[in-house]
């Protein structure tokens, strides 16, 4: 273990150094197994053989979309079914609390045309309105003509004027979509909070959504303890937070959103100073880190 990482940071070069002493893992979507645009390859060839010796796999994503939707677009990414048991999202969290009606029935959606099968099957009393008439704003994402979450400003103004809360559909403040980088529905909410409204989360770092991935994974596997799972993914503050949070281990994954500043090429696993100096100046150390999930 290089000596300039964290002592309670050890870094490994593949996935299969550790998988012996876990059952199952929670495992990020966009920079772990998909940059949005593809699969990678060497990823899903880490979780097909770490089923292959009985483990389970928990897709743990902050997406907004249902796992319906995921279906379609991870099959369109070419992420194998067979690396993976089940799915747990962001946006089903958030529709669960959706349907709790604690929030109302009547949201206005703040995000892409894309988004709109977040409220497929949803009861008939949760309809989409105008801002004017919400209780709610349902935030999945940017509008797709505005990029930056200060686009939204004017909006947000007179949602807070009215007191509604934010429900937050994906926490992530940004994404890699191949080479591009995009602001995430997390940016437009923390840009809610700062302007004195509420902003309410439900996928990670927040524990309803690892509410529902243990739901999911007992119904596969039930009984695994905690020790025995992994929280696997690129986000500092979603991933290894939640895996903090949750008291589990994490594999942080240095080549998605640290690449930079952790110094992972293509083909090399992180610089332990730089990697060191990260982990330093966000104040937490993962179990485990890995230049890309391979």
């Amino acid at each position: 273990m290089p000596l300039s990482v964290p002592a309670m940071t050890r870094q490994i070069d593949r996935f299969s150094d550790i998988a012996a002493s876990y059952d199952a893992v929670y495992c990020d979507l966009w920079g772990c197994l998909h940059d949005g645009v593809r699969a990678f390859p060497a990823a899903v060839a880490a979780l097909r053989a770490f089923r292959g010796t009985g483990g389970r796999v928990v897709l743990l994503t902050n997406s907004p979309r249902t796992t319906r939707g995921l279906l379609g677009q991870l099959e369109a990414l070419q992420v194998p079914r067979d690396c993976w048991d089940c799915i747990a999202s962001s946006g089903d969290a958030t529709r669960a609390a959706l349907m709790t009606g604690t929030a109302g029935e009547r949201v206005w959606h703040l995000g892409p045309d894309w988004d709109a099968g977040f409220f497929d099957d949803l009861p008939d009393s949760i309809r989409r309105v105008p801002l004017a008439e919400a209780q709610a704003i349902l935030c999945t994402g940017l509008l797709e003509d505005r990029p930056h979450p200060d686009d939204h400003r004017s909006e947000l103004t007179v949602a807070r004027g009215l007191g509604l809360p934010l429900l937050c559909a994906n926490p992530d403040l940004i994404v890699d979509r191949g080479s591009e980088r995009i602001y995430c529905a997390g940016a437009v909410a923390a840009l809610y909070t700062e302007m004195g409204g509420e902003s309410r989360y439900f996928g990670k770092p927040h524990p309803p959504i690892y509410d529902l991935a243990r739901r999911l994974l007992d119904e596969v596997a039930p009984g695994i303890e905690a020790q025995r799972i992994l929280a696997i993914g690129d986000g500092i503050g979603t991933d290894i937070a939640g895996a903090l949070g949750e008291d589990i281990d994490s594999l942080f994954v240095t080549g998605g959103l640290a690449a930079a500043e952790t110094g992972t090429g293509a083909d090399t696993g992180p610089d332990p100073a730089l990697l060191n100096d990260y982990l330093h100046a966000h104040g937490t150390s993962p179990t485990f880190a890995i230049g890309r999930l391979r």
